[in-house]
């Protein structure tokens, strides 16, 4: 399997811990009654920790559709190098990192790592669309 393809499945398990961390957490403030139930009414404002937790997930799930579809032509045009697996390397690395430093409300570093998963992200960009010219 092709290095940026593992990369690929691994950011599909962090996409898991993404869902699982804010799903727990906003369980724990509201209850299991209200995770079970219909969630007609509005619960109320999310505890600090629980919003930053829906939004570290909103932000992966903004640029993961363009990693995996990046990845995808990477490896379905034999673009795959050095480039395309440093790329790989750091989105994900920095996306693992991004997650905790969010959670705790970390600025500034947070806002760091974020650039460097969005260098990773261009990293896998270059190849493709250097290809169409």
């Amino acid at each position: 399997m092709a290095y940026e393809l593992k990369i690929l499945a691994w950011g599909c398990v962090l996409a898991l811990v993404h869902i699982l961390a804010a799903s727990h957490m906003r369980t724990r403030q509201f209850g299991i009654a209200w995770n079970t139930g219909p969630r007609d009414a509005d619960p109320g404002k999310p505890e600090p920790v629980v919003g930053r937790l829906l939004r570290a997930q909103a932000n992966y799930f903004e640029t993961f559709p363009i990693v995996a579809v990046a990845i995808l032509i990477d490896v379905a045009a034999h673009l795959t190098g050095s480039l395309t697996t440093l790329g790989a390397s750091l989105w994900l690395g920095a996306r693992i990192v991004y997650l905790p430093l969010y959670a705790a409300g970390v600025p500034g570093l947070r806002s760091l790592v974020w650039l460097v998963s969005f260098a990773g992200l261009v990293l896998l960009l270059v190849p493709a669309v250097a290809a169409t010219f």
